[in-house]
């Protein structure tokens, strides 16, 4: 019996989210600023594939979520900037 590729997606999307969920519950609070702040920055990589997924010939499904993962990877990107921008404020020196 083969899996379809639907199915092989959604194995590997359930199985990514408990991996993720360990990985951030295990991020001391300390760490998970930083952290978290550049993971968002790399996720204008998202962006790209999403403009390429959002782009194709004809209006499809596949059109309508790329842009909608444009919107929100963009929405990551811009939160993740201003978070960091808020921390290093936190360090710089008083005015």
């Amino acid at each position: 019996m083969t899996m379809g590729p639907l199915l092989i997606g959604v194995y590997v999307f359930v199985l990514s989210m408990f991996v993720g969920f360990e990985i951030i519950t295990k991020v001391p609070p300390t760490l998970h600023t930083p952290l978290m702040s550049g993971a968002n920055a790399i996720s204008g990589i998202t962006i790209v594939g999403a403009f390429a997924a959002a782009t194709t010939g004809e209006p499809s499904v596949a059109n309508l979520l790329g842009g909608l993962a444009v919107c929100l990877a963009t929405i990551n990107v811009v939160g993740g900037f201003l978070v960091t921008d808020r921390m290093l404020r936190m360090f710089g020196k008083k005015r």
